[in-house]
C-alpha cells in the first residue's frame, strides 16, 4: 500500500478497524468532501432526516457495538446534536462527534461564514463541546493529525464516552503516512500496580468473608467499564441476594436463583426493602447516584456498609478510598482469589421474591379486559428470546419495563439519568443498524484481507464482546415520545432495519400529567394515526424483503392475538403494535416515583405522605 493516504481516508480507516461499519449524520456544506471518503473505507452511511435524530441514533449504536461515529457540518449541525451528546456524555456511551468545519484559510481571516455566529470567532462550538467530551482533536496540521486521531479515539474506547474530531474542509484530501494503520490502537487497560492491588484485594474479600448479610446491587455504569462478565460471574459465584437498578436491568442473568428484581427503593415493590436496609454489606457496581434512576436517591445505601467498584477507584466502608485503580483487573482478582469455603451462607435464605415466579403466578388475563400498565410489561415478557435488544423510552416504558422477565443474553437499554423524551426511537434505529452490522461480521460474504489495513479485523469491543446479539431489536416508546423524533422511523425504513416497536398510545405525556397537570391541555398532544406512519414515510407495503406489518391492540385478547402471529414473532422487517391503554393508568412504581419528584419541585422538606395526597397537591 500507498505510504501516504489522504487525511479523511485515514480517519475513517481507523474507524473501521475499530468496528464501526456504519456511520450516523447529516450531509451539509463544510463535510461533503469528507463523506466521500464513508464507502471506500468499508462504512455503510446511514443518512438521517436530521441531525438530533442521528445522535441518538450513534448513541444506540454505540450501547451496543463500543464505538459508533456521527458527523454534521460546523454550527447548526453540531448545534443540533449537543442534546444527543449531552446524554451520551452523562450516560456513558461512546460516540465520535466528526464536524466538517469551514477551511483553514478563512478561520484565520475571521470571515464571516455561514453557520458561524458571524463574529469571526471559529471556536466557540468546540468549546461547548469540551464541556461534553472526554477528547477533541482540531486536525490542523498533517504531521499530527494521525496521533491525534489515534488518540481521541483510544479515549472514546477506554472511558466510553464521547470524543470531538474537527476536520476542516482543506484538510479532507491532505496527505499523511500510512506507518500507523499498520497496527491497532492500543485499547489495553493500564495494569494495577501489584502490592496496591493485593492490598486492596485481601480487605474487599475480608469484608466479605466477615460480613452476615451481604447484598449485591448492579448498576447501569456495569456495562460501560466492560465488566459485565465480572459482575455476573460475582452473583453466579456468591450466590449473594442480587438486585440491579432499572439503568443496570438486564447486565446480569436474571434466571440465577438469587437474582431479585430491580431495587427501587421508594419507587419500587416493598417486599425487601427492609431487609436491604438492614445489610451489613453492599457490594455495588458501576454506580450511577443519580435521583432519575435511583427512586429520589432511596436506593442509594449507607456508606458504611457499601463497597462502590467505579472506572478508576473503588470507595470501602465510607472511610477508604482507592484511586488509579483499574476496576476490571480488580475485580477480575477478586474472582480468581476467593474461597468459597469462606463466603457467608444464608440459612434459611430470605423470601426476597422472585420475578420469574411472579410471572407465572399471575391470573390469566381477561381476553375482553383493558390492557393494564400494572401487569403488561411482565406479561408481555413471554415474547423475549435470547439476543434480543430491547429499549424502553423514558416515562411509562421505562418504569414499567423494570417488571420485565429477560431471558439470558438480552440487552436492555434505557436513561438512566439525561431522560431525553424521544431519545429511544433514535436509540432503536442505531441498535438495530449495530446489532444487523455485528450478525453481518460474523458471517461476513466478504473475509476481511489480513494485508488491507481498510479491512483489519476488529478488535473485541468491551461491550459487545461479552454479549450475543442474535435475536430482535424491540422498542416500548409512548405516543408523546414517538411525536418527539418520528422522523427515525423514515432513518428506519431507508436502511432497511428490522425494528419491532410497541406503542404505547395513552394519549399525552403520562409521566407529566402525574409529576402535575393530570387534566392539563399543556400535557394534551395532537393525536396520530401512527399505523399510517410506515406509508407516509414512504415504505413499500407490498415488500416481501423488508415486510411492514401494522397492528392495534385495544384489549388483552387482541394483544395476545396479534404477539402470537408469525410476521410480528419473526420481525423480519418494521413492526408497529400500537397499544392502547388507559389515560391515567400508570405502573405502580411510577406513582410512587413522581409523588417524590412533586414534593421535591413543590419546595417540600418534610416527610412524604400518601402518594395519592402529593399527586393531586401536583395537580
Amino acid at each position: 500500500m500507498s505510504e501516504q493516504i489522504d487525511l479523511a481516508a485515514y480517519l475513517f480507516t481507523r474507524l473501521r478497524q475499530l468496528g464501526v461499519e456504519s456511520i450516523h449524520g447529516v450531509p451539509g456544506d463544510y463535510n461533503l468532501q469528507a463523506l466521500d471518503y464513508i464507502e471506500p473505507a468499508g462504512i455503510n452511511w446511514i443518512g438521517n432526516a436530521n441531525e438530533l435524530n442521528a445522535g441518538y441514533a450513534a448513541d444506540g449504536y454505540g450501547r451496543i457495538k463500543g464505538i459508533s461515529a456521527l458527523i454534521t457540518a460546523f454550527g447548526v449541525g453540531e448545534l443540533s446534536a449537543i442534546n444527543a451528546i449531552g446524554g451520551a456524555y452523562a450516560e456513558m456511551s461512546p460516540v465520535v462527534h466528526i464536524v466538517g468545519a469551514p477551511p483553514l484559510p478563512a478561520q484565520n481571516a475571521r470571515a464571516c461564514l455561514h453557520h458561524s455566529l458571524g463574529d469571526g470567532n471559529f471556536r466557540i462550538f468546540a468549546e461547548m463541546y469540551a464541556k461534553l467530551t472526554v477528547a477533541q482533536a482540531n486536525l490542523t496540521d498533517t504531521a499530527t493529525a494521525p496521533s491525534m486521531i489515534d488518540n481521541t479515539l483510544r479515549q472514546c474506547v477506554l472511558q466510553s464516552r464521547p470524543v470531538y474530531i474537527e476536520l476542516p474542509t482543506n484538510m479532507v484530501s491532505q496527505k499523511v503516512s500510512t506507518r500507523s494503520l499498520k497496527f491497532p490502537i492500543d485499547l489495553t487497560i493500564p495494569h494495577n500496580d501489584e502490592g496496591f492491588e493485593d492490598a486492596e484485594v485481601e480487605l474487599i474479600l475480608a469484608r466479605i468473608y466477615a460480613s452476615k448479610q451481604p447484598f449485591i446491587i448492579v448498576d447501569g455504569f456495569t456495562a460501560a467499564l466492560g465488566i459485565t462478565a465480572e459482575a455476573d460471574e460475582l452473583v453466579r459465584v456468591t450466590g449473594f441476594p442480587t438486585s440491579t437498578t432499572s439503568f443496570g436491568k438486564g447486565i446480569v442473568n436474571e434466571t440465577y436463583p438469587n437474582f431479585h428484581g430491580i431495587y427501587a427503593g421508594e419507587a419500587g415493590k416493598q417486599v425487601y426493602r427492609p431487609w436491604a436496609e438492614s445489610c451489613d454489606l453492599i457490594l455495588r457496581i458501576g454506580p450511577l447516584s443519580s435521583k432519575g434512576g435511583k427512586g429520589g436517591f432511596t436506593t442509594i445505601p449507607n456508606p458504611k456498609y457499601t463497597i462502590d467498584f467505579h472506572r478508576n477507584s473503588v470507595e470501602i466502608g465510607g472511610t477508604n478510598s482507592f484511586t488509579n485503580v483499574h476496576v476490571k483487573p480488580l475485580l477480575r482478582k477478586i474472582l480468581n482469589r476467593i474461597d468459597k469455603s469462606k463466603l457467608p451462607r444464608y440459612d434459611p435464605y430470605p423470601d426476597l421474591g422472585n420475578p420469574r415466579q411472579q410471572l407465572e403466578a399471575l391470573a390469566p388475563a381477561q381476553s375482553d379486559s383493558a390492557i393494564d400498565q400494572e401487569t403488561f410489561w411482565q406479561r408481555i415478557s413471554t415474547c423475549f428470546r435470547e439476543g434480543d435488544i430491547i429499549l424502553t423510552e423514558t416515562g411509562t416504558p421505562s418504569i414499567g419495563g423494570r417488571d420485565f422477565v429477560l431471558p439470558p443474553q438480552t440487552t436492555l437499554i434505557n436513561s438512566g439519568i439525561w431522560l431525553s423524551i424521544g431519545y429511544m426511537l433514535g436509540a432503536s434505529q442505531g441498535a438495530a443498524c449495530a446489532q444487523r452490522d455485528i450478525i453481518h461480521s460474523l458471517n461476513p460474504t466478504n473475509p476481511p484481507s489480513l494485508s488491507n489495513p481498510l479491512t483489519t479485523p476488529t478488535p473485541p469491543s468491551p461491550r459487545s464482546s461479552q454479549r450475543t446479539f442474535s435475536g430482535r431489536t424491540i422498542l416500548f416508546i409512548g405516543d408523546g415520545s414517538l411525536q418527539m423524533t418520528a422522523q427515525s422511523l423514515s432513518d428506519t425504513i431507508r436502511n432497511k432495519l428490522p425494528l419491532t416497536i410497541f406503542l404505547i398510545n395513552n394519549d399525552g405525556y403520562t409521566i407529566e400529567r402525574f409529576i402535575h397537570g393530570m387534566r392539563a391541555p399543556y400535557n394534551d398532544i395532537q393525536p396520530w394515526n401512527y399505523l399510517l406512519a410506515p406509508q407516509y414515510f414512504g415504505a413499500d407495503l407490498e415488500s416481501v424483503e423488508y415486510p411492514v406489518v401494522t397492528r392495534c391492540a385495544k384489549n388483552w385478547g387482541e394483544l395476545f392475538e396479534v404477539v402470537e402471529q408469525k410476521e410480528v414473532r419473526e420481525s423480519k422487517g418494521l413492526t408497529i403494535v400500537e397499544v392502547r391503554m388507559g389515560r391515567e393508568d400508570a405502573p405502580d412504581a411510577l406513582v410512587k416515583l413522581v409523588a417524590g419528584a412533586a414534593r421535591r419541585n413543590s419546595g417540600a422538606t418534610g416527610p412524604a405522605g400518601s402518594e395519592e395526597k402529593a399527586i393531586k397537591a401536583a395537580g
